[in-house]
């Protein structure tokens, strides 16, 4: 008999909704393999793409491209062809797409934003969020130097992960633990999602669900829900909506964490 490997085993899901943002195909930081395996475990009646699903910013400086995010791509399209509603809004960092809006094909709908209405028939605004971010809007050369301070960050998190697990412990995000401890990045963030929840509240809208942050949440702010899908750099997170309407963030590695393994031959 072949010696086994242990995996865990989550068995399969289905949401009215699912929302992933800021995956950064073609980077180096991307957690395509955890991604897939997510993809693989989840339907949905639609998939969201909320913006900076591949990262052109960074394949522009340097091409980065392995199996694992050809094969992303190729479950969102195979979820494509068995009936799942893609729904794609382009963010900053693939903003290239942005020029393709109001695109419909093989069931894979491009749009700068979309309104999403839950079971229990609210109207949610679903955007990236760049637009509200006053850097990436207004010295975008800013933006670019802070990407790459932000990718130099991701690869020392990798590493660390690294040593993490051959000594036993769990993912852990260093970078996202920085970001956290920086006064400026929590003002940040803070002005940043009081801003989209206006915005919303403004339109006449129950919530809204953006990305751009990499700072997955739920909670009420001025009198809407704000919902943000996190990322899949570092914490590896999605937004869904269930059968009721009601939300969740899926936090995957911990999903992964708690699930029973079995063997698997080598």
């Amino acid at each position: 008999m072949k010696k086994g490997r242990m995996l865990p085993h989550v068995n399969r899901r289905r949401y009215r909704a699912i929302w992933i943002s800021d995956v950064h195909l073609g980077t180096r930081g991307c957690k395509a393999e955890l991604l897939l395996r997510f993809l693989r475990s989840h339907d949905c009646e639609t998939l969201y793409l909320v913006g900076d699903i591949i990262d052109f910013w960074r394949l522009k400086k340097a091409w980065f491209w392995v199996q694992s995010h050809n094969d992303v791509i190729l479950e969102v399209l195979r979820k494509a062809r068995n009936g799942t509603k893609i729904v794609y809004v382009p963010g900053n960092h693939d903003e290239g797409a942005r020029e393709y809006c109001a695109l419909d094909f093989a069931n894979i709908k491009i749009v700068r934003e979309h309104v999403h209405e839950t079971a229990d028939k609210r109207r949610f605004l679903v955007i990236h969020g760049d637009d509200f971010d006053c850097v990436v809007k207004y010295a975008k050369w800013l933006a670019l130097l802070g990407d790459t301070a932000y990718q130099i960050a991701l690869s020392v998190n990798h590493w660390f992960n690294e040593a993490r697990r051959r000594l036993g412990y769990p993912y852990w995000s260093l970078s996202a633990y920085l970001k956290g401890m920086v006064k400026d990045a929590i003002e940040f963030i803070d002005n940043f999602e009081h801003a989209l929840a206006e915005e919303a509240r403004r339109r006449g809208f129950d919530g809204v669900v953006c990305g751009h942050i990499h700072r997955a949440e739920i909670r009420p702010l001025h009198g809407i829900l704000y919902c943000n899908a996190g990322d899949w750099v570092e914490s590896c997170t999605a937004l869904t909506e269930d059968e009721r309407g009601c939300f969740r963030i899926v936090h995957w590695p911990t999903e992964l964490e708690r699930a029973p393994v079995y063997a698997v031959a080598s």
